[in-house]
């Protein structure tokens, strides 16, 4: 039976971050297992692309530190492993003046988070920016960028396989059961001995904490974020990143245009309830993932709450029409003709008992375990920071000294108990 010092159950890019923070710090013997033939096959790999510069977050919460921490880092990181990345800047639109109190909201959550270069701008001083927006005011927020997360994940797996690590796919987590001496997991692949786990599997992370005896507290309700790209003749009415002012209800930022690190612009995505926890495509159903749902209490008080809303979104999903006249408010140029259907996400949301969306990330330790349950944007852009964070919770566990603190420092949610029923 192999035996490793830690086992990480996930192959998305926290998983590989926390997993690079434990092998080159430590230099323990860590495993990473991952279901798929590849790593970063899921929320990773269908992401955007967008280095976030921390705009959007609440000042002092646990997505506000690492985001500031660990987009920095992100940078330097791709520097120095030739990743090509491009810190091109975005603008924030305020269509019409209702939207006016909440980006001067954005504004004071930008400069509070350390944000260099974040300004107001007229309507005048945004078309310099970019020609072809038209709205009300806007935020200019230089510190944004792009980069291609799955090469991002491709150099973790090289860190963590020259520091001795190992990262193995197609090796599905079956089980875990405690030892008096450390865990044993079970695996399509056969037996792991470990003396701690950790769950990063991000749409299974609360599965896998009921597998290992944990209850995690909340439910991964998956909702799928859907893309079209502007044909090349159109690319040129956009040349940052463009979004909208976002719904301060919802985690989700609206549908907006994204310059991608490898040529072309993706518009997108909404944000609609996937019928299983791997729905791509709105055809996609999985019986035991709807089943899940309805048993939820917690699911149904948030459809109760946001039931039209999820309507809007479920329309635009279907008419290609809707979601034209969604990007259209932004770039009044943009014609039906120039969208391009292109690939589509799937976010693990985690939802109280109560119905509310975390909108921070949650993590919960248990004996010789630590469990990943939400991980929202931007955790692709924190992922150092935030696999260093995982990394020193993992080594508290096992009695070992920590790597330092924590970049970001730490917050009581992020070390939250699951919340009330």
């Amino acid at each position: 039976m192999d035996t490793v010092d830690v086992l990480i159950v996930g192959g998305g890019i926290v998983g590989l971050g926390t997993g690079m923070a434990l092998a080159e710090a430590r230099k323990l013997s860590v495993a990473v297992i991952e279901t798929e033939a590849e790593v970063a096959r899921h929320q990773t790999g269908h992401n955007s692309g967008v280095i976030h510069s921390g705009l959007y977050y609440k000042p002092g919460s646990a997505k506000a530190r690492n985001c500031a921490a660990g987009r920095e880092l992100m940078y330097r990181f791709c520097a120095d492993n030739g990743i090509p990345h491009d810190r091109c800047g975005k603008l924030v639109v305020a269509t019409d003046e209702r939207e006016l109190p909440a980006l001067a909201e954005l504004e004071r959550r930008g400069l509070a988070n350390g944000l260099h270069g974040v300004a107001r701008v007229t309507a005048e001083q945004m078309r310099e920016i970019e020609p072809h927006v038209r709205g009300v005011a806007g935020l200019r927020v230089p510190e944004t960028g792009i980069v291609d997360y799955k090469a991002v994940a491709r150099a973790y797996v090289n860190h963590i396989e020259t520091a001795g690590g190992q990262v193995r796919t197609t090796t599905k987590f079956v089980g875990c059961k405690r030892e008096p001496d450390g865990l044993t997991v079970e695996t399509t692949a056969g037996p792991i001995r470990a003396k701690l786990l950790v769950n990063c599997a991000g749409l299974y992370s609360d599965r896998v904490a009921r597998l290992c005896g944990v209850e995690p507290g909340v439910q991964i309700v998956p909702f799928r974020g859907e893309y079209y790209e502007l044909k090349p003749s159109a690319e040129f009415l956009c040349k940052h990143l463009i979004y909208p002012v976002p719904d301060a209800r919802l985690p989700f930022l609206g549908v907006h245009y994204t310059r991608m690190i490898g040529g072309g612009v993706e518009c997108g995505p909404n944000a609609v309830l996937a019928f299983r926890r791997e729905g791509y495509r709105f055809r996609d159903v999985n019986f035991r993932d709807l089943w899940e749902l309805a048993r939820s209490s917690g699911f149904w008080k948030m459809s109760r709450k946001f039931w039209w809303t999820g309507m809007g979104e479920m329309y635009r999903s279907l008419s290609r029409r809707a979601f034209w006249h969604a990007l259209r408010r932004l770039i009044p140029e943009v014609k039906f003709a120039d969208l391009v259907p292109a690939g589509a996400g799937v976010r693990a949301q985690a939802v109280e008992p109560s119905g509310k969306l975390v909108d921070d990330f949650f993590i919960r330790q248990a004996d010789r375990m630590v469990h990943v349950l939400n991980a929202p944007s931007p955790a692709a852009t924190a992922s150092i920071s935030i696999g260093r964070t995982v990394a020193d919770m993992a080594l508290k566990e096992l009695g070992l000294p920590r790597l330092g603190p924590p970049v970001g420092g730490t917050s009581t949610h992020f070390l939250s108990e699951p919340p009330a029923a």
